[in-house]
């Protein structure tokens, strides 16, 4: 608590939040140039008088222009009578004609054309409103006690509500809606704080919640049930969406200790025995925890002088099988050295070898390439040889049957070939030396007897040629 004993800073503390919450709940951004005018709302029983409907088109108009800010971005297009108002899907419009009983349009985002001369409408936000409400109550023991809490509420049907309620501010529309329903949650609130204790309210605000609900309802919605429909000549066109307490602060400091104190003394109390308890433990399981950590410490140090030697010995091990394996490494690293090259000598030798076989092989096969070729050679020369000799026998055995043939022929045969070789046998003569004429006449008999010898001549040399002939091959 504070210095001064009359003043209690936790209630001050929780009055200044909920103040700068409700400042940031109405701050706003401006509204864009083009903003419509959300002007009261229409009368019941028809539309508004012919002054208020040029007086508002004449504020619509001059809105239109950017004259100042509002609470719902409307967009007035067109010129003179030709006017066109855009109306945001989030808002609320219903727009009267003069002459009319109903509303040409009612709803939620709806556009329309407007005639400033003969037509109005109004605006207002769709959004979900919110009131903070700060209700000083006295309850039953005579005592002041702040109650804080918080109305959610939304238009439920703007049909009923724009005849109902009073939306006429062009700055804050729900302004004076909201101020009705915080006077009459707070009336709601204090009423019920009245009935009940100072631990009641601080201890239990659902109380406090169920009144203000069933209140507030039967006066937006007509109905404290609700489920049930309310009645359009009852209600007032609105719905509640929540009720909450945030807070429940005693308004006197003195009082606000005092409940505090038998609570405060108690835990005080609980809190010291505890933390003498607590001490005796620490004490004794410190002295525990001594011995404990000097048996811990002693067991400690053994163990460790036993793993040093045992990772001593350990280490004594690993190097000694090191060594033996690297030892036993080196010689079968050794091992397999030499077996490999004797392995590459032998490899070599049986290369040598196989070589020597292969070309003791190929000479081999040269050797009888070329007893072959020597054995057709000579098979060839024979071929020839009696081919030779059959040739020679073939030409022996036609003289043979070529004399036989002629020594066969007749006289009459004879003398007409050798008639018919006396040509070539004139011309193979050789040149006389002198020409001897002479003249035969009279009887010719001795002709016959002439060539008769002339035959013979020729036979017995015919019969020497092919004698001849044959020795001559015979010696070629």
């Amino acid at each position: 608590m504070g210095s001064n004993p009359g003043k209690n800073d936790y209630l001050d503390q929780v009055v200044a939040q909920q103040a700068a919450l409700e400042g940031d709940l109405r701050s706003r951004k401006p509204a864009a140039p083009a903003q419509a005018f959300a002007g009261a709302p229409v009368a019941p029983g028809g539309p508004a008088p012919r002054g208020a409907i040029a007086k508002r088109a004449d504020r619509v108009g001059s809105s239109a222009q950017g004259s100042g800010p509002g609470p719902v971005e409307v967009r007035v297009t067109g010129f003179w009578r030709w006017q066109t108002v855009l109306v945001p899907p989030n808002a609320f419009v219903v727009h009267t004609r003069r002459g009319r009983g109903e509303p040409l349009h009612i709803g939620l985002g709806v556009s329309f054309r407007f005639n400033p001369a003969t037509d109005s409408y109004l605006v207002v936000p769709g959004a979900m409103q919110t009131i903070l409400i700060n209700a000083y109550c006295i309850c039953s023991e005579l005592q002041g006690v702040l109650v804080q809490g918080y109305v959610q509420w939304i238009i439920e049907d703007f049909a009923t509500a724009y005849r109902k309620l009073d939306f006429s501010d062009a700055e804050d529309p729900m302004r004076l809606v909201n101020i009705q329903l915080r006077e009459q949650a707070e009336a709601a609130i204090k009423d019920k704080v009245s009935t009940m204790g100072v631990r009641d309210v601080l201890s239990d605000k659902q109380p406090i919640i169920e009144e203000l609900t069933a209140r507030l309802r039967a006066v937006a919605e007509g109905s404290a049930d609700r489920n049930a429909k309310a009645d359009s000549d009852r209600g007032l066109g609105l719905r509640i969406v929540t009720v909450q307490i945030k807070e429940a602060v005693v308004s006197s400091s003195t009082l606000w200790e005092n409940l505090q104190k038998p609570y405060r003394s108690e835990q005080n109390q609980i809190a010291r025995l505890a933390e003498l308890a607590a001490q005796e433990v620490l004490s004794a399981r410190e002295t525990e925890a001594n011995r404990v950590a000097e048996e811990r410490r002693i067991e400690n140090e053994r163990e460790l002088a036993e793993l040093r030697a045992r990772n001593e010995a350990a280490r004594f091990d690993r190097e000694t099988a090191e060594q033996l394996r690297r030892t036993t490494r080196e010689h079968d690293d050794q091992r397999t050295v030499a077996d490999l090259a004797k392995e590459t000598a032998l490899h070599a030798l049986r290369l040598a070898r196989e070589q020597h076989a292969e070309q003791a092989e190929n000479l081999r096969r040269k050797l009888e390439l070329r007893e072959l070729e020597l054995d057709g050679e000579i098979a060839v020369a024979a071929r020839r040889a009696r081919a030779a000799h059959d040739d020679a026998l073939l030409d022996l055995e036609r003289d043979r049957i070529r004399i036989d043939n002629t020594n066969h022929r007749s006289a009459a045969a004879t003398q007409a070939q050798l008639v018919d070789s006396l040509p070539q046998i004139v011309a193979q003569l050789p040149t006389p030396g002198e020409l001897t004429t002479y003249q035969l006449g009279g009887d010719l008999s001795g002709l016959s007897a002439l060539i008769g010898q002339l035959t013979r001549v020729l036979e017995a040399w015919s019969a020497a040629r092919p004698v001849r002939e044959g020795r001559s091959e015979l010696d070629e």
